[in-house]
Parts: structure tokens; C-alpha cells; sequence
């Protein structure tokens, strides 16, 4: 299967980097063909331009072709996979700019038609998506908040795949608090999760 994984943590060394490099090992090691958009060290920019957003919708195309190779990958891939720490309840901005400015129209969505009709999704390819995450928050309170971050990829993104796309959500709370063993434990849900991927 065609992975497509996003990493979004500028530190080499963190937690987060652990979690895309066992992801990454676990999906390899299952056969699967996986491509990393570290957006950090690519040097991603997040920013939606001015001109971008002039042609957004008129010259669509011309956003298409600055971005060729991130839409092309989004594309190809049958698995999409995000791997991000939670800050100020979502993700990172540089992954948030990437779903801005690459999920674009007649690449991941078309207009409803029609006032109240929702988007129609164009990403097909897309079967399974995972999510994987830390966040400083206990479980408890982003339910209180309505979890924005969840939210945005289970119930945001989620209609813009395969309508039998297999969604799965991985999140380790309270990261602040964890010790190394419920750290390894994590690692390990990580692994199984994506060992029984098909």
C-alpha cells in the first residue's frame, strides 16, 4: 500500500520524532511503500499567499503546479497518515498551512454546488487514514472543549476520502506526565495499529 505520512515537529530528538520513525519501521517492515513530508525540514511554508488566494478558486491550476510534488504525493497515497504534538489544540501551523494550501479544489475537494450542500470529496485514493498525536491536555478537558484537533481530521477531513476509508485516532494525553514506560506502551499501540493495517 501507497503511505503517505506528514511529520510536524521541529526537533529531531523529541517524542514525536520517535513516533513517525516507529510508524514509519512498522509500515515498511508490513511491506508497505512509505513517503515522510517532514514539512520542517523541507522548509515548508505555511502561509497562503495573497496570490495564492487570488487564484484559489479562478486559477486553481496555477496553486496546483506550485505544489506539484506535495499533490501529486497526496495523490498517490492509499494511506495518509499525520503524526504531529498538539499545540493550543490542533496542529502545528506548518501542517495546518499544508492541509491549506495542498487540499485544494479538484485536488481534494469540489464545491456543493450549492449554498447549503456540503463539499464533495475528491480524494478516492485515500482507504485509510491514521492520526497520531501528544498533547499536554488530560482526555478529559478537550472532550470539555470539543477535542478541535480530533475534530478537524476525524470529522473535518475524514468526508474527503474513500467513503469506506478506515479512520483510526491515536493520541497520547497528558504528555507532560507520562512516564518513559507509558511512553513505550504508546510506541507499541502505535506499532499494532499500523502492523494490522490492509
Amino acid at each position: 500500500m501507497n503511505c503517505l505520512m506528514l511529520w510536524a515537529h521541529p526537533d529531531e530528538g523529541s517524542y514525536s520524532a520517535a513516533l513517525m520513525q516507529r510508524a514509519r519501521l512498522t509500515l515498511e517492515q508490513a511491506g508497505h511503500v512509505v513517503h515522510v513530508l517532514d514539512l520542517y525540514r523541507l522548509g515548508f511554508d505555511p502561509v497562503l499567499s495573497p496570490l495564492e488566494k487570488q487564484s484559489y478558486l479562478a486559477r486553481t491550476q496555477d496553486n496546483v503546479d506550485a505544489l506539484a510534488p506535495h499533490v501529486e504525493a497526496l495523490r498517490w497515497a492509499e494511506a495518509l497518515i499525520v503524526v504531529y504534538p498538539t499545540w493550543m489544540y490542533g496542529p502545528p501551523a506548518i501542517l495546518k498551512g499544508w492541509l491549506d494550501r495542498v487540499m485544494l479544489p479538484g485536488v481534494a475537494f469540489e464545491l456543493g454546488g450549492a449554498r447549503h450542500r456540503p463539499i464533495r470529496g475528491c480524494l478516492g485514493n485515500i482507504r485509510h487514514f491514521i492520526g497520531i498525536t501528544t498533547s499536554g491536555s488530560p482526555w478529559w478537558w478537550l472532550r470539555v472543549i470539543g477535542d478541535p484537533g480530533r475534530s478537524l481530521f476525524m470529522k473535518g477531513l475524514r468526508p474527503l476520502f474513500n467513503l469506506r476509508c478506515r479512520a483510526r485516532w491515536l493520541q497520547l494525553h497528558s504528555m507532560n506526565y507520562q512516564t518513559p514506560a507509558a511512553r513505550e506502551r504508546f510506541l507499541l499501540r502505535v506499532e499494532r495499529t499500523l502492523r494490522a493495517l490492509r
